[in-house]
């Protein structure tokens, strides 16, 4: 367990908050989803509340190392703002202080946002100079960005080692706090039966997510494009799809153990569209000239009747292209077993990436327990990874 919020005091204290404005924008710099600074209000508000001077600090985008004005955290100040109702005062870069860390004053009741951590080299090399600099303006530190923990950057992992070492307090935020103790609850004490269910492309993406939870699920749930690998190890056609060709030794491995739960229908097409003619088969019987898109009635069916017996269920990758709407059935069908799972009392968590991005797209992000805030971090998570921006923080 580690330290959060509730366990500091704050009152005129300069505290330094890591968050995850990473936000999506259109080409004219608008933000198209604020969720990310939704999610972390409310710890910024406790802590405003608490009478704290913040500082708040974030990457977006890729910069490279290099300050550029399309990827300023002024939309995000601006929205930032707007959403909390108090003065948000953005730093100014500069090609000397990249972060513009010697151009803002906190002070209770405002908030000072330093520019884009990556707009410098040494956020991403976590370099000790730049670790120093930031935890100058720290008292207290806290990392709410559950999304960037698996990254031992500047701003996660090296500034709480610098503070921690000069004993300054190092916590997390709620939002961290929320995701530890969905993931972590998940992964170490579920209420059973626990199910896990894995979707996407590449089975080597989620080789160490299957070999870490395999031992501690009571079903394993494979679908979406990695399925076609697993029917190829049981040596039948795959057509035209998605094949991973070096995971299918893995694969065979796994074939006919108990736990794990496999398509044995998909919906197939002659060409990637989503107005190609759809053609449900087998996936004994997958036509040569033929891919498989999505998951099958019968196996959303299946799978459907797995989830519903569930007490936990940790849900990471969609079941088909989702993103054409013609082969979104197989996806919706699993969104709609969690949802109706969670109304029964089941644990629902939904892992980042493109899971969540299926759940808020189909319109039940509001029926699951939790949705993760970090793809990679939640996947890392699984895996059983040790985060290093977790790691850091002090522990009760």
């Amino acid at each position: 367990m580690k330290k959060t919020i509730a366990d500091v005091e704050v009152a005129g204290k300069r505290v330094l908050v890591r968050v995850d404005f990473n936000v999506p924008q259109d080409d004219s710099g608008a933000i198209t989803d604020d969720r990310r600074i939704e999610a972390a209000l409310p710890t910024l508000k406790a802590l405003l509340d608490a009478g704290a001077a913040l500082t708040v600090m974030s990457h977006l985008g890729r910069p490279k190392g290099k300050i550029s004005a399309k990827y300023s955290l002024k939309p995000v100040a601006e929205r930032l703002a707007a959403l909390t109702g108090v003065t948000v005062n953005l730093a100014t870069a500069s090609e000397e202080d990249p972060l513009g860390i010697g151009t803002v004053t906190p002070a209770p009741g405002a908030i000072a946002l330093l520019e884009n951590t990556r707009f410098t080299d040494a956020e991403e090399a976590n370099d000790p100079a730049l670790s120093a600099k930031l935890a100058e303006l720290a008292d207290v530190y806290v990392n709410d960005a559950f999304g960037a923990a698996h990254r031992a950057h500047a701003s996660t992992e090296g500034v709480a080692t610098v503070c921690k070492a000069a004993g300054k307090p190092c916590v997390s935020g709620l939002l961290m706090q929320k995701e530890l103790d969905y993931l972590g609850g998940a992964v170490i004490n579920p209420a059973r039966p626990f199910v896990a269910i894995l979707g996407g492309k590449k089975v080597a993406d989620k080789i160490p997510v299957i070999e870490n939870l395999l031992p501690q699920v009571d079903t394993l749930i494979i679908g979406g494009g990695m399925g076609y690998t697993f029917v190829k190890a049981a040596g039948f056609e795959i057509g035209k799809s998605l094949l991973d060709a070096d995971s299918l030794e893995f694969c065979k491995t796994l074939l006919g153990n108990p736990k794990i739960a496999l398509p044995t229908d998909c919906v197939t097409v002659s060409e990637f569209s989503n107005d190609a003619e759809r053609i449900t088969v087998s996936v004994e019987a997958i036509p040569a000239d033929r891919e498989g898109l999505d998951i099958g009635p019968d196996t959303a069916v299946a799978f459907a009747k797995i989830i519903a017996g569930a007490k936990t269920v940790v849900w990471n990758g969609p079941m088909g292209v989702f993103e054409f709407p013609n082969f979104a059935a197989g996806t919706k069908a699993i969104a709609e077993a969690l949802a109706a799972a969670t109304a029964n009392g089941a644990t629902t968590i939904v892992g980042g990436g493109d899971s969540a991005a299926a759940v808020e797209l189909l319109g039940y992000a509001d029926k699951m327990s939790h949705i993760s805030t970090g793809g990679g971090a939640s996947l890392e998570f699984l895996e059983g990874k040790k985060l290093p921006g977790v790691e850091a923080l002090d522990d009760k």
